[in-house]
């Protein structure tokens, strides 16, 4: 159990930090059949509809560094931001981390993390809150040692989270980050099952 929180995880087992950035690889890129994720951006608006926020919401967080697009950022006046699959997965998770009332010094932590961990272990990850810190836990047995702990009110379940913006990205429009060609209904290269492949060759 790690927390990702400043605050003191109360019980045996559950220190108050962990060392949890972890180096993320890119994964090499899929043939021609479909564009890999590395590949795809989606702008600010798509950004907004698939992880329910406002685009004052999503101008802010990119402006204070909360969450800023790792495709590409924008450059002055007349540039387009595009943020990444894993952006916007990250941006929905901090909405309703904010809508929960964790601090945000302890959302930013967990931004760090979600955005440095490899694809496989953020799809298994499950988010506990107190209210104030936010816990990693990885397998039903550390959520249920935390509920017991009497720490949890609730979780994100982060590849249920990973799931809905696949299935809402599918139905809006993504950007070729290399040719800049609008992808329409564009599904999102599954980037887990990429990952997993490479690793099997």
């Amino acid at each position: 159990m790690r927390s990702t929180g400043d605050g003191t995880a109360v019980g045996e087992g559950f220190p108050a930090r962990g060392a949890l950035a972890r180096t993320s690889h890119q994964a090499a890129a899929e043939g021609a059949a479909a564009p890999a994720a590395d590949l795809v951006g989606y702008r600010g608006p798509t950004a907004c509809a698939a992880a329910g926020i406002t685009y004052r919401q999503l101008d802010y967080w990119a402006r204070t560094g909360l969450v800023e697009p790792s495709v590409r950022p924008a450059y002055g006046s007349g540039t387009q931001r595009l943020y990444s699959f894993r952006d916007v997965v990250v941006l929905k998770i901090v909405k309703r981390l904010l809508d929960t009332g964790v601090a945000l010094q302890n959302i930013r932590t967990a931004v760090r993390h979600l955005s440095t961990s490899e694809a496989e272990d953020v799809a298994r990850m499950t988010l506990m809150c107190d209210g104030a810190t936010v816990y990693e836990c990885t397998s039903p047995d550390e959520v249920v040692r935390l509920l017991q702990g009497g720490q949890g009110v609730f979780g994100i379940a982060v590849g249920v989270v990973w799931r809905d913006v696949e299935a809402d990205l599918a139905q809006l429009h993504g950007e070729r980050v290399d040719t800049g060609e609008t992808l329409i209904g564009h599904n999102p290269a599954d980037e887990l099952a990429r990952r997993r492949g490479n690793r099997a060759v």
